[in-house]
This record gives structure tokens, sequence and C-alpha cells, in this order.
């Protein structure tokens, strides 16, 4: 059995200015999108196309970054928390609180990918197929600054199990390290599976499918060790949340890879 090592949330104190851990995982993320991005211009399609530049990368960063945490707080309050930000409408601005989901955060960067298609006038399917593989590194960043922060832990596991651990608030029982499942999973495998994929020429959409499938696939196993919501717990079926949010998403990463396939949309 582990003991979670307490990991003062403050990375750096400059006088009244304090840079967190979790706000430097979220840097991470960033930097290693237009990093990935960069990169991605020399896969096809987007090599063969002389309208996609470096720029491009730099602007679909910075509309992706006020997606994910606009989408991100705003889905937190709507999916979590409904009842209580209704009462409490003020308080959906103290993201300083915390909260943020990633299907919101998902659904504002499609709302910020669409802005950006129509104004460069590019197929929003193209725009999605080039930010998909570039996603999931940022996602394992995010689960280590959850692991950091020591939340989010996982369900109470059996005493054997070699890396049970116990989180400081989650009582004396060792627990799943479920930060660290999903950052194997929906962090670092599904990357290697995408990045792989979506350097060969792909029908439009099919990348943007293997994304949603995939994440979807592994968030929904990961939540079978994840604790869910203390004020949702398990929901209908059994099923958390988290796990609910993530059906439309498989069956939308199917739809759309059938759809694509049946289709010929070949990438132009």
């Amino acid at each position: 059995m582990l003991i979670h090592p307490q990991i003062d949330p403050v990375a750096l104190q400059l006088g009244p200015l304090a840079i967190h851990w979790y706000g430097l995982t979220y840097l991470a993320a960033f930097g290693l999108f237009f990093w990935l991005g960069v990169r991605r211009l020399g896969h096809a399609p987007f090599k063969h196309l002389p309208q996609w530049q470096k720029r491009d990368v730099e602007d679909i960063l910075f509309l992706g970054v006020l997606g994910v945490i606009l989408g991100g707080r705003v889905g937190y309050c709507l999916f979590y928390k409904p009842a209580y930000y209704l009462s409490n409408p003020l308080e959906i601005f103290a993201i300083w609180q915390g909260g943020m989901s990633f299907h919101g955060g998902l659904l504002g960067v499609m709302l910020a990918m669409v802005w950006f298609a129509r104004t460069r006038e590019r197929p929003f399917l193209q725009v999605m197929d080039f930010v998909a593989p570039c996603v999931p590194t940022g996602l394992a960043a995010g689960r280590i600054g959850n692991f950091m922060n020591g939340e989010l832990w996982g369900r109470v596991a059996d005493p054997s199990l070699p890396w049970g651990m116990v989180f400081r608030g989650a009582g004396d029982m060792p627990r799943h390290p479920s930060q660290l499942y999903q950052i194997a999973l929906e962090g670092l495998l599904l990357f290697v599976l995408l990045w792989w994929f979506a350097r060969k020429d792909r029908p439009t959409g099919q990348v943007s499918g293997a994304f949603l499938l995939g994440y979807g696939f592994f968030r929904f196993v990961a939540e079978f060790f994840r604790e869910p919501d203390a004020h949702l717990g398990l929901l209908s079926l059994g099923m958390s949340m988290g796990q609910w949010l993530c059906v439309p998403m498989m069956l939308g990463g199917v739809a759309l890879w059938v759809w694509c396939g049946r289709t010929t949309n070949k990438p132009h």
C-alpha cells in the first residue's frame, strides 16, 4: 500500500503571486499542442495544402485555450451541478474554486474550431482532423496535475493491490490511482494510436471519429476505477456521469467513421 505524496500545490511563490503546479500543467499542455501542431503540418493532407501554415497553429491554439476554459467551466456547471449554479449564477465565474469538465471543454473547442473554419474558409472536419492527434498529450498533462493535487482519486481497491494508494482526505483505505490510469489510457496510449493513424492520408473526418471513439472508450473504462462525484454517485445502470457523457462520444465517433468511409470523403 502506497501513500500519496504530500505535494505543495504552489510551485513558486513570488511575493503575492503564487504559481500553482496545476497551472503549469495547463501551460505544458498548450506548449505540447503547439509543438505537435507544427509537426502535424508535415502530415498528409496538410503538407499538400499550402494554405495551412504555422500561423494557423498559433490561431488554433489561442481559440482552443478559450474553448477549453469557457467550455470546460460551463460544461461542469451544466453537467455536474446545474441546480447549484442556477441558484448561484455569479459563482459560475469563480473558476479559482475549481470545477472543469472535459466534455464541456470539448464542446467549447469544437465551437471555437467552427469559428476558425468559417473565418479561414476551411472544411470543419479537416480542421478537427488536424487538431485531434495533438490533444491527448495535453489531457495527460492535466491528469498529472490532478494526481499532484491528490484530487479525483479512484475507488476503494483490494488491499492486496500493489499500487493501491491512500489519498489524504479520502479515508484510510487504499484506492486506485485512477489519475495515473487516465494518463496512460486517454493520454499516452490514445496519443500513440491517433498519431500513428493520422500520419497517413485518411478520408476527411475519420481522424476526428477515431478521437471521439478512442477517448470515449478509454474514459469509459477508466471511470470503473474512478470515484464518482460525491453529490452525484452512480446514475442509471450503475454508470457514472462521466460514462454517460462518453456514450454519445463513442456513438458519434463510430457514426462519423462509418459515414466518412462510405462516402469516400477524401481530403481536399
